[in-house]
């Protein structure tokens, strides 16, 4: 009997459940009215087909439209094969979006049976979601590939876009949008145009084993000759000699100038490997940095520092307009400076330097159990964890990593005369520097991944924008004091550094060294 009670008992509840499923309201979505005319005809589509996509957005936006086709439109069409077949300007690849497939559709459009006509618009509109998506924020999750990238996600919701599309009947002013608007994602798409107008390269790669200077006579000089030539850096000539004359001096100089190089008329291992990019190699690289572009910030602030690392340059943007201009000195590949964007908060007079733990295991460490009298000779304090300072004598090898080391503020200290900070998860910050000399380098990544700085004081005067307290001679009278002091920048100043080795200006292609070799990388990631 107590068995009996207790099978009817779970087919009760059993039934109950079944009951509460089969009573659950459907989600509730609001169908969107088509109170216009409409080219060709609409068809209902068979809800089964949405599974091969396996895509939920695509779903959410065919609900919107009753399960129906929408792409009845010509004009839409074209407007989306167009933008597949050309994705390549945007640095991305026409296959991705079945350009080729979708293309033969459209041909025979009015031939195409209704089951057809569902497919074609079920792949046009599951191949634009994906297009938007990646032309708003790149092909690929920065996160996913570097460690030292802090970005802000974007989150495109795509769905929102082909509706807003659709109302405003403006997909392409819509699809245009959704690209990066700034100067640089433009002048990138120039470079890419440049580019594609230059011939096939067949040139082969130049090998010299020594420096070429000018005057010299060589035989690799005609094969150098032939590569400024296809560049445009050199005009062209009927005959060519072994000599390196005055001519191609200039032409390898403005070939430097585009390239970053010190624009002295050698040519050594650096002009040597930049002329031995390839059409192919170039392209590659320029597609990579339209990737990278669309994973940086769309909202810059109305004033902001742009850093770019490769160029090693600070721009001060305002209100679009670049006001000044400073050279940098950026993290060597083994400590690269990190890509991010932050908001400054303050700038720090005479400041004091704590000995960041990279730094203190890789260089203080081994100079200290070298020499007792470096920490001495490089006015650095070592403090114990309750605070007390640590003597030379005192300092134990065991310990070493424990100890606080503070370098006092001075000329002579490692940040110079000033910092500026900004908060940011790896406690990097701009400064001056003690060694002002390696601003004349051409090669400038020499730091431990912090920025410095040339001509910082006048950088630091513009963004306190205080002319009474923190003019250049008022701050020069701070730092003569040698006294540690704060000066908070009180007017939103944003700064965003980040990485790109490639654009155009004035029609003329610029290029620069991939010194974190991360081009090749991400160009093959992306295919």
């Amino acid at each position: 009997m107590k068995q009996l009670l207790l099978l009817i008992l779970i087919l009760f509840m059993v039934s109950c459940k079944d009951e509460t499923v089969k009573n659950t309201p459907p989600k509730k979505v609001d169908v969107i009215k088509r109170d216009k005319p409409y080219e060709g005809k609409i068809i209902k589509i068979d809800t089964s087909l949405y599974a091969k996509f396996e895509s939920p957005v695509l779903v959410d936006f065919y609900a919107k439209y009753n399960h129906e086709t929408v792409w009845q439109s010509t004009e839409f069409r074209k407007i989306i094969l167009n933008e597949f077949k050309n994705a390549e300007n945007e640095g991305l690849f026409s296959d991705d979006y079945r350009f080729e497939k979708l293309n033969k559709l459209e041909t025979k459009i009015n031939k195409l049976s209704d089951k057809e006509l569902v497919d074609y618009d079920l792949l046009l509109t599951y191949n634009l979601q994906k297009y938007i998506w990646h032309i708003s924020q790149g092909k690929l999750n920065p996160k996913g590939i570097y460690k030292d990238w802090d970005l802000k996600a974007k989150n495109t919701d795509v769905n929102v876009i082909l509706l807003k599309a659709f109302k405003e009947n403006k997909l392409q002013t819509v699809l245009d949008s959704c690209k990066p608007q700034h100067i640089v994602y433009k002048r990138l798409k120039k470079a890419m145009e440049i580019l594609n107008s230059f011939p096939k390269d067949t040139l082969k790669t130049i090998v010299a084993s020594e420096k070429i200077n000018p005057n010299d006579t060589t035989k690799v000089m005609l094969s150098i000759k032939r590569r400024l030539m296809y560049w445009n850096d050199l005009k062209p000539q009927d005959s060519l000699t072994k000599n390196y004359d005055t001519k191609t001096v200039e032409a390898i100089k403005r070939f430097q100038t585009r390239h970053g190089l010190a624009a002295d008329g050698v040519i050594g291992k650096g002009t040597l490997n930049a002329l031995n990019f390839s059409k192919t190699r170039r392209k590659n690289q320029i597609m990579a940095n339209l990737e990278r572009w669309k994973w940086f910030a769309t909202e810059m602030g109305n004033e902001y520092l742009i850093i770019n690392i490769p160029d090693y340059k600070l721009r001060v943007v305002e209100n679009n307009d670049t006001v000044m201009t400073h050279k940098i000195i950026v993290g060597t590949n083994k400590r690269k400076t990190p890509i991010l964007s932050s908001k400054l908060s303050y700038a720090v007079f005479n400041p004091t330097w704590t000995v960041p733990p990279t730094i203190l295991k890789e260089d203080i460490i081994p100079a200290t159990i070298k020499n007792r009298g470096y920490l001495a000779s490089k006015n650095i304090t070592v403090y114990d964890n309750a605070g007390n300072v640590i003597s030379a004598s005192d300092w134990k090898t065991s310990k070493a990593r424990s100890y606080r080391y503070v370098q006092s503020p001075g000329s002579f200290n490692s940040l110079g005369m000033v910092k500026i900070i900004f908060p940011n998860k790896y406690s990097v910050y701009l400064h001056d520097t003690n060694h002002r000399d390696y601003f004349e380098k051409w090669n400038r990544s020499l730091s431990s991944g912090c920025v410095r700085v040339e001509n910082p004081l006048e950088l630091t005067s513009y963004l306190l924008k205080d002319t009474l307290n923190y003019n250049l001679e008022k701050i020069t009278e701070i730092l003569k004091t040698g006294e540690t002091k704060n000066a908070s920048i009180k007017t939103p100043v944003y700064v965003h550094q980040w990485y790109w080795t490639a654009w155009s200006e004035d029609n003329i292609l610029i290029f620069r060294d991939d010194i974190y070799n991360l081009d090749d990388d991400l160009f093959k990631k992306m295919k």
